[in-house]
């Protein structure tokens, strides 16, 4: 290994990961334990989909979607608490990431988790809470854009050892 290269520790590596693995189970345990009836909530969701009409290109499309958008603003409510909470273990996992001196490729996936779940959370925010079918439309759209800037955003990262002149590996 030459001289200018870090050496990672892969103890650290692996308790980072244990660490991202409890915390998702921890994140998904207290959004259902916090959420009142949020099994049934959960159900009554996905018993509600629909095939509905959108309007694509001077025709229409058919998508799948709740009936009644509205009718599962508390559900939406545990998906946005979700996403926050997975949003907060990703800037712990990225704190971690940086204080092991990890590999510029797991950091650079951190940031782009970290961009994907926080920015959701917004939209899902935004979008979901608004009830309508339009809304709910938007909120998906707005998941595929978040999902293109999340993947740039880890290739930017990535393509910043370049600019910094450092030679640590990927």
């Amino acid at each position: 290994m030459a001289d200018h290269q870090r050496k990672v520790n892969p103890w650290h590596e692996g308790l980072i990961t244990a660490l991202a693995v409890g915390g998702f189970f921890i994140i998904l345990g207290a959004v259902f334990g916090l959420t009142p009836g949020i099994p049934q909530k959960t159900i009554d969701f996905f018993s509600d989909f629909t095939a509905q009409s959108y309007p694509f290109s001077g025709g229409t499309l058919v998508l799948p979607a709740p009936a009644h958008p509205a009718a599962h603003l508390d559900f939406y409510g545990a998906v946005i608490n979700f996403m926050i909470g997975i949003a907060v273990l990703q800037v712990i996992i990225l704190a971690l990431r940086l204080w092991a001196h990890s590999r510029l490729g797991r950091i650079a996936e951190t940031v782009g988790n970290l961009t994907f779940w926080a920015a959701g959370a917004f939209v899902a925010n935004m979008y979901l809470l608004a009830g309508t079918l339009s809304g709910w439309f938007t909120f998906w759209a707005a998941l595929i854009i978040i999902i293109g800037v999340s993947i740039v955003v880890r290739v930017i990262i990535r393509f910043s050892r370049g600019w910094r002149g450092s030679n640590q590996p990927y």
